[in-house]
């Protein structure tokens, strides 16, 4: 089975993905300033501190750093969902790898075409990462619920046809605490010009989040694996 090129509409199409994952969604990266809380003692000097001061202090941030995303999803799950792809993946570069981090795989074996990409998104708070979240789902309608993954989790799936070629895509939203992971799969079969079916897309993606959430857990606070 020979290879085919991408379509130049394919191709066309594919470009502001790319752009989108490297240019990543805007994401406060410093941490909320906030004033100690202070304390009804004696601090040595003339004096002690007042013990009406109210306290300003925030809750610690489950995770503080997303976790590398190349190595969030198993070897065999990328062979499986992207026949043909180098598993080490790519990682799109970003301004801030503390906050947001993504990688993406793709390939094309004989006319069948896959893209993965994954990314970890950190916040500040639960609080915004939820807000986050719920934007998310807002602006992909359609969808619905994955349970037992995160704190909440989100599929949708939706079918474009492009110079009668069709694709379709599944994503998957999850919050996890105060970060996000964000899984986009879809493919194409310039052979016939049809798409995968749904429910193979959402699957797909769903294994894919569901491994990205537990590396995610495994990288704890710090966003690295626990040695």
């Amino acid at each position: 089975m020979r290879s085919l090129p991408l379509p130049l509409a394919l191709t066309a199409r594919l470009t502001p993905v790319v752009v989108l994952a490297c240019a990543g969604w805007a994401l406060s990266s410093g941490p909320e300033s906030s004033a100690p809380a202070a304390q009804s003692k004696k601090t040595g000097r003339t004096g002690t501190q007042s013990a009406s001061a109210p306290s300003t202090s925030t809750a610690p941030k489950t995770y503080t750093a997303a976790p590398a995303p190349c190595t969030a999803v198993g070897q065999k799950t990328i062979t499986s969902l992207v026949p043909g792809a180098k598993t080490a993946g790519k990682e799109i570069s970003s301004t801030d790898k503390s906050v947001r981090r993504t990688c993406s795989w793709n390939a094309l074996k004989g006319f069948d075409y896959r893209w993965l990409d994954v990314s970890f998104e950190v916040s500040e708070s639960d609080e915004k990462a939820e807000k986050q979240y719920e934007s998310r789902v807002k602006e992909k309608s359609g969808g619905g619920t994955v349970p037992g993954t995160g704190d909440a989790a989100y599929s949708v799936v939706n079918l474009t046809t492009e110079d009668d070629q069709k694709t379709r895509e599944a994503m998957v939203v999850v919050r996890a605490s105060n970060a996000l992971v964000v899984v986009t799969y879809n493919g194409s079969d310039f052979e016939s010009k049809e798409a995968p079916s749904s429910d193979e897309m959402n699957k797909g993606a769903i294994k894919a989040a569901k491994e990205a959430v537990a590396a995610l857990g495994a990288a704890g606070s710090t966003g690295r694996p626990p040695s």
